[in-house]
C-alpha cells in the first residue's frame, strides 16, 4: 500500500478529498520516463516529495534515475519496464502498480513517439506503434487511473499534447492528428471528471530541447529557441497546482499565442505556410 508523508499506509478510502495533490508521500506515475519531459517530471515531483513510478521501455536508464531520486531527494521510486506500443500496455501498467500496492494519485502521461515526412512514404508498423502509444496507451492509462482517483476523490492526469494539436502539419501528418485526439480528449475528461475531486491538465508544450528528434520527430525552430525541459516542466506543474478544471496548459508567450491563433487563421494558407516550413528542414 502506498505511504503517506508521516509513512504510514494511505488507502484510497483515506485519503483528502478535493485540494493540492502535488504533496508530499503521493504518488505519481510517469510514462516517457527516461528522457526529456519525463525524466524531468520524475525529478520535479521527487524534489516535491512526491514517490514516483516510472514507467518506460529501457531498463537500464530507468533504474539509474530512480537510483538517483531515491538518493536525492529521499522518496520511494518504483521502476516498470514496459513497452507502450503493445495492444495491452495500458492494462500492464496498472495492474503492475496495483501489485506493487502503490495508489496513484497524479498521472503524466508524457511517452510519445513522432514521425516526419509524407504519409505514404512512412512505414505503417511505425504508424501502428506511434498511434498506440500516443492515442491507444494513453486513453487506456487515463480511464483506468482516472476510475481510481475517482474512488479515492482526488487526483490529477497530465496529458501531454503539443502546439502541434492546434492545426494539421502536413509532413508530420500523423503525429499532429494524434496530438491533436490528446488534447479533445483531455479536455472532454476534464469535464467528465468535475466534481470529482479528478483534474486534467491538456499540457501543449512548443520547440523544447528533448530527444524528441530521435524519436521520429521534428522539433521546428533553431535549437536556440527551444524552451529548457524543466522550465517547461515547471510551468505544467504550476497549471495543476492552480486548481482549474479543464485547463489548457502551454509554456511561455509565444507557445500560447500559438495554440490560441493557429486555430483562427484561414484553414489552406495556414496549411500552406506549415507546410513550407516543415519541408525546409
Amino acid at each position: 500500500m502506498a505511504r503517506s508523508d508521516q509513512g504510514a499506509p494511505v488507502s484510497p478510502a483515506t485519503r483528502p478529498g478535493i485540494g493540492p495533490v502535488l504533496t508530499p508521500g503521493r504518488w505519481a506515475l510517469i510514462t516517457g520516463a527516461s528522457s526529456g519531459l519525463g525524466s524531468e517530471f520524475a525529478t520535479q515531483l521527487a524534489s516535491r516529495g512526491l514517490h514516483v513510478a516510472l514507467v518506460a521501455r529501457r531498463a537500464g536508464r530507468l533504474e539509474e534515475l530512480a537510483a538517483r531520486l531515491r538518493a536525492d531527494h529521499k522518496v520511494d521510486a518504483h521502476v516498470v519496464v514496459e513497452d507502450l506500443s503493445r495492444r495491452d500496455a495500458a492494462a500492464a501498467v496498472h495492474a503492475a502498480v496495483k501489485d506493487a500496492g502503490i495508489a496513484v494519485d497524479v498521472l503524466i502521461n508524457n511517452a510519445g513517439l513522432g514521425t516526419s515526412g509524407d504519409v505514404i512514404d512512412t512505414d505503417p508498423a511505425r504508424i501502428d506503434e506511434l498511434l498506440q502509444v500516443n492515442v491507444t496507451a494513453l486513453t487506456g492509462l487515463s480511464r483506468l487511473f482516472a476510475a481510481d482517483m475517482v474512488a479515492a476523490g482526488a487526483g490529477a492526469i497530465v496529458n501531454i499534447a503539443s502546439v502541434a494539436a492546434a492545426i494539421p502539419a502536413p509532413h508530420m501528418a500523423v503525429y499532429s492528428a494524434s496530438k491533436a485526439f490528446v488534447a479533445s480528449f483531455s479536455q472532454a475528461l476534464a469535464v467528465e471528471l468535475e466534481g470529482t475531486g479528478v483534474r486534467v491538465v491538456t499540457a501543449l508544450p512548443g520547440a523544447t530541447a528533448t530527444e524528441f528528434a530521435e524519436a521520429g520527430g521534428r522539433i521546428p525552430g533553431p535549437a536556440s529557441m527551444h524552451a529548457r525541459a524543466e522550465d517547461v516542466v515547471a510551468s505544467f506543474l504550476t497549471a495543476v497546482d492552480q486548481l482549474r478544471t479543464p485547463l489548457v496548459a502551454t509554456h511561455g508567450r509565444a507557445d500560447a499565442a500559438m495554440a490560441a491563433l493557429l486555430p483562427k487563421l484561414p484553414r489552406r494558407p495556414a496549411l500552406r505556410l506549415i507546410e513550407r516550413a516543415m519541408r525546409a528542414r
